[in-house]
């Protein structure tokens, strides 16, 4: 994955709306990038003989490769017209947008299929199979974003709801006080916030940037990433934000350890996220953990830093 756009921790030019933005600029360019390999097989795929298959999907036509591999360009022109509005005014995709690499993929593997049972392997593994490797190892986003945030923000966010609120100060509370509160929250159905909420500019911006997380499609993220983590409640918090941002699927969040103390005590503070009751069903495929070089370097010193990182792994 990539940290282009990700990375806000302790950059404050990494907005929510750089994330947003990155992810918008990813589309446009990979359908624009499609769309040049798609004309050239349009140019190149010129033969009337096809598979019953492909027949089906486009009718009688004396061009079937050309016409249904029209059809997907008129779908990428539409992606990549639409993210490039995107980008100025926030539009919503319409109907023709590509959404799911399975959309870009379909038409591509129904050409290859056909060309292949009809005799023409050769040709089939020319461009058109260099254009569905590409499709297969980039996809619609080139590249998935990893959102990088600072514990640290995620407690200030969550003192500042939970005053609000009248339940306290997050930031006062020891680790057992924030893991009820949270697992709490987290099985609650309803919303932690109302509408008429109005947050300080450090809190609005976290909850901005999980806004942006639940609105984005699954396969354009990878990890949500908590630098400076140290404990089970940095990774609920993060969960209880996004849920409350709307996000409906599995993401993976990953604490990143870095300071000599946490890493030193990771493992344990692995074991206890893990035994939380319910968390490891919520887990989007393996519990994913970081550990820092740099930052624990400048902490304890290259030595004891690569000694504790090596305890740990």
């Amino acid at each position: 994955a990539s940290w282009m756009g990700g990375d806000r921790d302790g950059n404050p030019f990494v907005t929510a709306e750089v994330s947003a933005e990155v992810l918008l600029q990813t589309r446009r360019l990979a359908a624009e990038l499609y769309l040049r390999d798609v004309e050239r097989l349009i140019t190149d795929l010129s033969m009337q003989q096809a598979s019953p298959a492909l027949r089906e999907r486009v009718g009688d036509t004396a061009e079937p490769y050309r016409t249904l591999l029209r059809q997907l360009r008129a779908r990428l022109f539409a992606t990549r017209e639409w993210a490039a509005a995107a980008l100025l005014d926030g539009r919503a995709p319409g109907p023709q947008v590509l959404q799911d690499n399975g959309e870009l993929l379909e038409p591509l593997l129904l050409c290859y299929d056909s060309l292949g049972s009809c005799g023409m392997r050769r040709i089939a593994d020319g461009p058109l199979l260099d254009c569905l490797r590409r499709a297969y190892g980039f996809g619609l986003f080139l590249v998935r974003l990893d959102i990088l945030q600072d514990a640290g923000r995620h407690v200030a966010a969550l003192d500042e709801i939970t005053a609000w609120l009248g339940l306290g100060r997050y930031a006062e509370w020891d680790e057992a006080q924030r893991l009820v509160f949270l697992q709490r929250e987290l099985a609650n159905p309803r919303p932690l916030l109302p509408g008429h909420y109005r947050p300080g500019a450090d809190t609005a911006e976290v909850l901005a940037t999980c806004r942006v997380v639940a609105t984005a499609p699954a396969a354009a993220l990878g990890s949500y990433v908590i630098s400076m983590a140290g404990a089970p409640s940095d990774v609920l918090a993060v969960q209880l934000l996004l849920k409350e941002a709307g996000l409906q699927r599995p993401l993976r969040v990953v604490p990143l350890f870095e300071t000599l103390d946490d890493l030193e005590h990771a493992g344990a503070a692995i074991d206890r996220l893990l035994a939380i009751p319910g968390y490891r069903q919520g887990l989007a495929g393996p519990q994913e953990v970081m550990i820092g070089y740099s930052d624990s370097a400048k902490d304890a010193g290259t030595l004891a830093a690569a000694w504790a990182q090596y305890r740990e792994q």
